[in-house]
């Protein structure tokens, strides 16, 4: 059985990836990252038509199957399984890159270790710790139209994740356009920080006091998203 902490984590990561999931617009080619994006596929309405990117070779990446139905030999690029959508195609893993590199990916939502302030993304590497790849995660910074970012808003040991400066090695000087953790949403505009939401049991005391990075409070800022 799930602890209450870990039932906890799970609840939150799911509020992010629903939340997340609401953003995306209909017919658009999206890239899910490691984490918490793996997620998001789960909770997209059909109707909503995205087009689910995995940089392993797949376009039309469907909902986590049952377990009956796991099939290993078909997983994301975060080695999850996965289903086939209704038209979805398979392909090489350099096909997929040369998607990613062109320009082809209309939005990259990627988890992440730190976020600086002005959208600035550390997804890496750990200082101090072994380092396993870099993965796709600097082509799809450096490429992708709009970058989204899906993150807790504390680390293990209850640091803020979205700092005034990333100490962190980067991902890439591109920079995110919207964070979303299980307390706020944010979006970043000409390298500032703007508050949009507030999760209905967090406050703006709250998120204030667990942000490291400055933000402004947009005028329409709203509590809302479960």
């Amino acid at each position: 059985m799930l602890s209450e902490k870990n039932r906890d984590e799970s609840f939150y990561k799911i509020r992010i990836a629903k939340r997340i999931a609401r953003e995306l617009q209909p017919h658009t080619v999206v890239n899910l990252g490691v984490g918490i994006p793996t997620l998001i596929q789960n909770y997209l309405n059909p109707e909503q038509n995205v087009y689910l990117q995995s940089e392993n070779g797949l376009l039309g990446m469907g909902p986590t199957p049952p377990k009956e139905e796991i099939d290993m030999d078909l997983i994301s690029a975060s080695k999850h399984p996965i289903t086939l959508g209704v038209g979805s195609s398979i392909f090489s893993s350099s096909d997929s890159f040369v998607m990613i590199r062109g320009g082809h990916i209309d939005v990259a939502v990627l988890g992440a270790l730190q976020v600086s302030g002005k959208g600035e993304i550390a997804n890496w590497a750990v200082p101090g710790q072994d380092i396993l790849g870099v993965g796709g995660a600097m082509d799809l910074v450096a490429s992708a139209k709009k970058i989204i970012v899906a993150i807790t808003h504390l680390t293990k040991n209850q640091k803020p994740k979205i700092v005034e400066a990333l100490n962190y090695p980067t991902s890439g000087i591109r920079t995110a356009e919207m964070i979303v953790t299980e307390k706020a949403v944010f979006t970043i505009n000409q390298g500032e920080l703007f508050l949009r939401e507030v999760a209905e049991d967090s406050s703006l005391e709250e998120v204030r006091h667990f942000t490291e990075a400055n933000f402004i409070v947009s005028d329409d800022m709203i509590y809302s998203y479960n």
